[in-house]
């Protein structure tokens, strides 16, 4: 049986000292992003976590994207005000760095926005229609995603929106994100993706992320399918405080492997931290650690 290891699907909370970044702002220095990155790291790290993020501590995640995206512009909300285009790496400088902190038996994956999301998640003042936007989308996050591969193990798209309203041309859309990425390849999405699984397993991606702690109602709607994909399971709420016990973590793995054997390849949060306290998302992610210890050794 390959080996089962933890991830994170993203985000991580920290503490950050507003004036500081303030005043490194207006005094044009540069914002001294790093030592969050560090404490997000060092955090998962010390929690016991296989496969690292960079905590995503910068911004909300899309926001990290619109802000290096040309054409793209933030106000009261991200804005698209002209043809979007890629204008350089986004997140490329913060996973060279978080490879220098994670130690040599750990892994790094390397998260990058859904094109699909970006779209439903901006006010188009540009694009006569949205999937001609999606597919701008597309094509700038290929482009962040072939520089960032250099320097993580695995890709995550990160599709949220796919479980409000999952479009007809999803997979063509994946597919040009994913374009010449020779690193293993996550599709996350979060919600009840119940209704959609369908289509899911259809997406040119090697792993399958969803929220199977809050939404347990996924593994009978997969459990009605045949796959190639290999599943990373979300196993400890990313919505609530509270810190499930090991005991729980570990009944819950091991009904998902009842449903999928040996197709389970990853154990995370059913979604990102960022919303939850540094304490609790800690405890969150050793607890998970401990469980996969428990179940497979």
């Amino acid at each position: 049986m390959d080996e089962v290891k933890t991830t994170v699907i993203g985000s991580y909370p920290i503490v950050s000292d507003n004036l500081e970044l303030m005043n490194d702002y207006f005094n044009q220095r540069n914002v001294g992003w790093e030592k969050y990155i560090k404490y997000a790291v060092d955090a998962q790290v010390d929690a016991g976590i296989d496969i690292i993020s960079d905590g995503q501590t910068r911004d909300p995640f899309l926001n990290i994207f619109y802000r290096g995206i040309k054409g793209c512009r933030i106000r009261n909300r991200p804005e698209v005000i002209d043809k979007v285009e890629f204008k350089g790496p986004i997140t490329v400088n913060d996973y060279r760095y978080v490879k220098t902190l994670v130690p040599k038996d750990h892994e790094v994956i390397g998260l990058i926005a859904g094109p699909y999301t970006l779209a439903k998640s901006c006010n188009n003042m540009f694009y006569k229609d949205e999937k001609t936007l999606a597919f701008d989308f597309a094509e700038v996050i290929n482009q962040e995603a072939k520089l960032l591969v250099d320097h993580v193990d695995m890709i995550s798209v990160d599709e949220p929106f796919f479980s409000v309203s999952m479009p007809d041309y999803a997979s063509e859309l994946i597919d040009v994100v994913l374009d010449g990425i020779d690193v293993p390849r996550r599709l996350h999405a979060c919600g009840n993706v119940s209704d959609i699984v369908a289509n899911l397993i259809d997406l040119p991606v090697d792993i399958l992320s969803h929220e199977f702690k809050a939404s347990p109602q996924i593994f009978d709607a997969f459990n009605e399918y045949s796959f190639k994909q290999k599943i990373c399971m979300g196993s400890v709420r990313s919505d609530q405080d509270r810190v499930e016990p090991v005991e729980e973590i570990v009944d819950h793995i091991k009904h998902g492997i009842e449903v999928f054997g040996s197709q389970i390849g990853f154990l995370s949060p059913d979604c990102g931290l960022r919303m939850r306290t540094p304490d609790v998302a800690f405890q969150k992610l050793k607890n998970l650690v401990d469980a996969k210890r428990i179940v497979y050794g």
